[in-house]
């Protein structure tokens, strides 16, 4: 009997700095059949978009080194990178902040904290599934 080939898992890379945040965004989404990398700040977060193009990107706003404003800047620029999907998860909520962001290629926002791991899991879900229909 031949196996069937699994489906690839969606490849998703968070950049936040928030340790324990992140790490329960990478069990929850681990769990719930992602492939997921993360990273602490926005030079290591280029770094892992450079290796491999994700399927989508978490991004945080206020990081460490390269704030997030500057990690969609360098996906603006860079031609492989556009057509990545990109959702906000910050505390950074302004409608300026948000604009600035969206103008920068950000299409998707949720607030930290107003926001369960699963909420996060169920938007990403919903990006994927309205990227294949396109």
């Amino acid at each position: 009997m031949e196996e069937k080939e699994k489906p690839a898992r969606p490849y998703v890379v968070i950049i936040e700095d928030d340790n324990f945040l992140r790490s329960l965004i990478l069990q929850k989404f681990d769990l719930e059949g992602f492939e997921i990398i993360g990273a602490p700040n926005g030079r290591e977060g280029i770094e892992r978009i450079t290796e491999r193009k994700p399927d989508i990107l978490l991004l945080d706003l206020l990081l460490p080194d390269i704030n997030g404003f500057e990690v969609l800047e360098y996906i603006k620029e860079n031609d492989s990178m556009r057509g990545i999907p990109i959702l906000i998860v910050s505390n950074l909520g302004s409608a300026e902040d948000m604009g600035k962001a969206q103008k920068l290629g950000a299409e998707h926002f949720l607030i930290k904290a107003n926001t369960s791991t699963m909420e996060i899991v169920e938007k990403v879900r919903e990006i994927l599934s309205e990227g294949k229909k396109a």
